[in-house]
C-alpha cells in the first residue's frame, strides 16, 4: 500500500512540475469561463434542472466518521440500505432497488455486477469518500440519463477546484471501534488554465462488528482503491475529460450469503466530451463513452459446508456504453434536450463443486460439478431521446419527455436443463417511455411540483437467465424467464418546499415535502413453482422453486417530509419522515423489501469552525410483508447518534462520532439472513452495536 501510494505521489509530481511558478496564481474567475461537464443533473438552475430532486452534498465538509456505503444513504430521506453484510450494500428507494433505480456515476458511467447474489453492486466500486455529492431525482421524471423505472441515483465525484492553479491535496484517516476499522485516503490535484488532473487512493480494512448483544457478525473486508481523473480545455468552450479507477475488494465475508469473495476486481474508464456556446439555436454537444469490467471469485472455503462440498465460482462482467446529447434552443422560452444513448452488459462464468457427501455418505472419490451461472448472457439496450422545457412565465416552466429504448437479449451458452424449459432465441423488445411535468416557483419562498412519469424496465439478466441458484433472502432456488414483459411504472407526484423568515431569536422555518402515487403494468416478482423440482440438495426443503414472473396488479403509495427550525443564529431542529405502502395485489401481499415508516429529530448547531448533531432515529414495526418472498415481521427500534466536528488550525478538520450510543441490538427489514453461517439460524443479520469513531483530514 506504501508503494503505491509512493507511486502516485511522485508520478504526479514529476510530470507536473513544469508550470510550478504559476502555483500561487490566483485564479481570477470572471476572467475566464470553465467549461462544465454534465458530470451533475441537478446545477441549480429553475430552467434546467428536473423536478423533484433530493440533493445530499455535505460529505467533503462535514466529516466526522468514516464512510462505508451504507453512510452515503443512512441519512437521505426516503433511502434504506439493503444487507448482505458490511460490504455488499444496495440502496433502495421508496421500495424501489436494484436495477429499479438507475444508479450511475457522474452523470452516465455504469459498472454493473458480476456476482448472481450481488456481493459487488455498482456502490463497491468507488471509495466513498470520493463522492462529492448525491443527487437523486424521485422518479421516472426525466428521459435523458437511460431508461429509468423508479428513479435515478447520480453519485458524483470529486472535481478539481477551479479556483487556484498549482498542486493541492488531502490526506485523511478514520477509525471505527466496532471492527477495528481502518480508512486511508490520499489525493492531489494540479490545476492549469489548460489541463487539470486528480488522482487518489484509498485504503480500507473493516474487521467484524459486534451488534448490541455484543454477539460478532462476520462481515469483515479489505478494499483497494486508486483513480484518475485527467481534463483538458481546448478552448474556453470545449472540455476532454478522462476518469479511469480500479477497485480490488478482498477477504470479503457475506453474512447473508452462502459464500465469500475471495477477491473483486474491477476497472472502470470513462470519456465525456463538451462543446459549449456554438451558436444562437445549437447551444451545446456533450459525449460520453465508458467500459467497466468486473472480475469475481467467491468460495465456500471458511462455511460449515466445505466439509460436504468445495464450492467456487468465478464470474465476470462487462458494462459498455455511451451517450451523446445536443441542447438546442429554437425559440427563446424553449430548450430542447434531444440525443442517444447505448448500454451492453454481458456476462458469464460458472461454478466449479467438488461433492464429497452424497446422501449424508461420504465418497469414497469426490465428485466435480461444473455448473454455468451466466450461460454467456447478454443485454443490450440502444435509446433514442427528446425532452423540451417550456418557460410559461419567467418562474413556470412546464418539462415534457419522450423516449424509445430497444432492447435485445440473448443467451449463448445455456445449460440443457434451461434449454428444455424455453424456446431460447435472441430476443428484441420496444420500449416507450415518457414524462410530463410542471415547476412553479410561486415566490421567493414557495415552490409547487408536479409530475407524471411512465417509466419502463425490461428484465435484468438474473431475472431472465438465472438457472437453479439461491438469489432471494429464502432459501429457495430461482429459475429464470427469458420471456418476461418489460415492468412499467405509471407514477404520479407532487411535491412543495418554502421557507418562511422568522423574528425573536427564530431565524428560518424551511419545510419540504411530495406525496407520490405508483401502480405497476406486468410488475416482476418470484413466485412458487410446485412443477420444478430444486435442482441442488432436492430433499432438503424447500424443494420447489421459484421461477420469476410477471404479476398484474401492483402499486405503491407514500411520502416523504422535512421541516426544519434555525434559530440563534447557528442553532436547528430538523424532522424528517418517510413512509410507503406497496401491495402485490395478485399475492394479496406486499412488495418485498418495502421498508417501515420511519422518523428522524435532529438538533444541532453549525458555526464556521465548529459543529454537532444528536440525532434520534425512531423506526416504526413493519407488519406489512410478502411472505412469498421469506420476509418475516420486524419490530420497530429507536437509535441515538452523536456527532462533532471542528476545524482546529487551518487546512485541518476532525471528527469524532459515536453511533448507535444506546447499544441498541436491531435488524433492519430489509436486511438478508444469515445463510451457510455456523452458529447463526435463519434470522435477519443485525446492525452494529455502539461504535465510536474518529476522522482526521489534512488539506494543503
Amino acid at each position: 500500500m506504501k508503494t503505491l501510494y509512493g507511486v502516485l505521489l511522485c508520478t504526479l509530481i514529476t510530470a507536473m512540475s513544469f508550470g510550478q511558478e504559476q502555483n500561487k496564481t490566483k485564479k481570477d474567475s470572471t476572467d475566464k469561463k470553465i467549461t462544465t461537464l454534465d458530470e451533475v443533473i441537478v446545477t441549480g438552475n429553475l430552467k434546467k434542472d428536473p423536478v423533484l430532486t433530493v440533493v445530499s452534498n455535505k460529505y467533503e465538509e462535514k466529516i466526522v466518521q468514516p464512510k462505508n456505503v451504507a453512510d452515503l444513504f443512512n441519512n437521505i430521506n426516503g433511502f434504506s440500505v439493503i444487507k448482505r453484510g458490511n460490504y455488499a450494500i444496495d440502496p433502495s428507494f421508496r421500495a424501489s432497488q436494484y436495477e429499479q433505480l438507475n444508479i450511475q456515476y457522474d452523470g452516465g458511467t455504469k459498472a454493473m455486477h458480476a456476482c448472481p447474489n450481488r456481493m459487488d453492486p455498482i456502490t463497491t466500486h468507488i471509495i466513498p469518500e470520493e463522492i462529492s455529492k448525491i443527487e437523486i431525482i424521485k422518479g421516472p421524471y426525466t428521459v435523458r440519463y437511460g431508461a429509468t423505472f423508479g428513479g435515478i441515483v447520480n453519485l458524483v465525484t470529486q472535481k478539481p477546484d477551479y479556483e487556484d492553479y498549482g498542486l493541492h491535496g488531502k490526506i485523511s484517516a478514520g477509525y471505527e471501534s466496532n471492527g477495528n476499522s481502518l480508512v486511508n485516503l490520499a489525493q492531489l490535484q494540479y490545476i492549469q488554465e489548460k489541463y487539470d488532473i486528480v488522482a487518489n487512493a484509498g485504503y480500507r480494512d473493516f474487521g467484524n462488528y459486534e451488534d448490541g448483544d455484543g454477539t460478532e457478525i462476520p462481515s469483515s473486508f479489505r478494499s483497494t482503491d486508486y483513480g484518475i481523473k485527467m481534463g483538458y480545455n481546448f478552448t474556453d468552450n470545449q472540455r476532454l475529460q478522462a476518469h479511469w479507477r480500479q477497485s480490488f475488494g478482498r477477504d470479503v465475508q457475506h453474512a447473508a450469503l452462502a459464500m465469500d469473495t475471495e477477491y473483486d476486481n474491477s476497472s472502470i474508464l470513462s470519456l465525456d466530451y463538451k462543446l459549449d456556446n456554438i451558436g444562437k439555436v445549437v447551444k451545446s454537444l456533450t459525449a460520453k463513452a465508458y467500459y467497466s469490467y468486473v472480475d469475481h471469485l467467491m468460495t465456500n472455503d471458511h462455511r460449515p459446508t466445505f466439509m460436504m462440498m468445495e464450492a467456487s465460482s468465478a464470474v465476470d462482467a462487462t458494462t459498455i456504453g455511451g451517450k451523446l446529447e445536443l441542447n438546442w434552443k429554437p425559440l427563446e422560452k424553449l430548450n430542447i434536450f434531444s440525443g442517444l444513448d447505448a448500454m451492453h452488459i454481458a456476462r458469464d462464468g460458472g461454478r466449479t463443486r467438488l461433492v464429497k457427501m452424497m446422501n449424508g455418505t461420504m465418497l469414497a472419490t469426490p465428485m466435480t460439478f461444473n455448473d454455468k451461472v451466466w450461460q454467456d448472457s447478454y443485454i443490450t439496450d440502444l435509446g433514442v431521446f427528446t425532452e423540451a422545457k417550456y418557460n410559461i412565465t419567467p418562474k413556470s416552466i412546464i418539462t415534457a419527455g419522450l423516449r424509445y429504448d430497444n432492447v435485445t437479449s440473448d443467451i449463448q451458452d445455456p445449460e440443457a436443463d434451461f434449454a428444455a424449459m424455453y424456446d431460447l432465441e435472441k430476443r428484441t423488445e420496444h420500449n416507450v417511455s415518457g414524462t410530463l411535468s410542471l415547476k412553479n416557483k410561486v415566490s421567493n419562498n414557495f415552490t409547487l411540483e408536479a409530475a407524471y412519469g411512465r417509466g419502463i424496465r425490461s428484465a435484468n439478466m438474473i431475472e431472465r437467465f438465472i438457472n437453479h441458484f439461491t438469489v432471494g433472502q429464502d432459501p429457495y432456488e430461482y429459475v429464470g424467464n427469458p420471456d418476461l414483459k418489460a415492468e412499467v411504472n405509471n407514477q404520479f407526484e407532487i411535491g412543495f418546499k418554502g421557507k418562511q423568515n422568522l423574528k425573536n431569536g427564530l431565524n428560518r422555518f424551511t419545510y419540504e415535502t411530495s406525496f407520490y402515487y405508483s401502480f405497476f403494468e406486468n410488475y416482476i416478482v418470484g413466485v412458487i413453482d410446485p412443477s420444478i423440482t430444486k435442482k441442488f440438495n432436492p430433499t432438503t426443503d424447500p424443494t420447489s422453486v421459484k421461477v420469476f414472473q410477471n404479476i398484474d396488479e401492483a402499486y405503491k403509495t407514500g411520502f416523504e417530509a422535512m421541516a426544519q427550525l434555525d434559530f440563534l443564529q447557528d442553532y436547528y431542529f430538523k424532522t424528517e419522515f418517510a413512509y410507503v405502502y406497496a401491495k402485490n395485489k395478485d399475492l394479496k401481499e406486499s412488495l418485498p423489501l418495502t421498508p417501515p415508516f420511519n422518523t428522524t429529530l435532529s438538533l444541532g448547531f453549525q458555526k464556521e469552525k465548529l459543529w454537532g448533531s444528536i440525532q434520534y432515529n425512531v423506526v416504526s414495526k413493519q407488519e406489512n410483508i410478502s411472505e412469498s418472498f421469506g420476509e418475516t415481521e420486524t419490530d420497530g427500534y429507536q437509535t441515538l447518534d452523536l456527532r462533532f466536528g471542528v476545524k482546529p488550525i487551518k487546512n485541518i478538520t476532525l471528527g469524532v462520532a459515536v453511533i448507535n450510543v444506546l447499544d441498541e441490538a436491531y435488524n433492519n427489514h430489509l436486511n438478508f439472513s444469515f445463510t451457510n453461517q455456523a452458529d447463526f439460524e435463519r434470522t435477519p443479520i443485525t446492525e452494529p452495536g455502539r461504535n465510536f469513531s474518529a476522522f482526521l483530514q489534512y488539506k494543503f
